[in-house]
């Protein structure tokens, strides 16, 4: 049986589903799918902690899935913008459960992780796989991946 890891950068799923279907991702219907027949070593779910009851609702559903739930805190610049980037410690825990997994799934956009993909993938031999918006998805780390699967209908609520 093959030993998977799934990555979920929570933040860019929401915003590119939303902008691109105005629906909601069907985190059940994707845990069903990306774990068929595969052993569960590690499962993140990374996310930004507002304090909104909405949020810390839709995080237990995670949890309730299987989801371990990375939490970073909001924070608000002077200027208005606002920083909650998960890169780094998905990249670290990719890193760490590379060696001990066959696949590794990742669920984002972001083309800053092609070269992740790219490295675990020769250093560790797994298979990778991406889940993404397809008009969303940076070409590079569609290309980077060994599998890329649409979020389209069948993982949408």
């Amino acid at each position: 049986m093959e030993k998977v890891a799934i990555f979920v950068d929570v933040q860019n799923i929401y915003y590119t589903v939303k902008q691109s279907y105005q629906r909601h991702f069907n985190y059940n219907s994707f845990w069903s799918r990306a774990t068929a027949g595969r052993e569960v070593v590690a499962a993140f779910a990374y996310a930004i902690d507002k304090g909104d009851s909405r949020q810390q609702g839709f995080q237990q559903i995670l949890r309730n899935i299987g989801f371990e739930v990375k939490l970073k805190p909001y924070i608000q610049r002077s200027d208005g913008s606002a920083k909650g980037d998960w890169d780094v410690g998905i990249t670290l825990d990719v890193i760490e459960y590379a060696p001990k997994v066959n696949v590794i799934v990742l669920l984002s956009g972001d083309g800053d992780f092609d070269l992740l993909l790219n490295k675990v993938r020769n250093a560790y031999h797994v298979t990778t796989e991406v889940y993404g918006v397809p008009a969303l998805t940076a070409p590079s780390l569609i290309y980077s991946a060994d599998r890329f699967i649409a979020i389209n209908d069948q993982l949408l609520l």
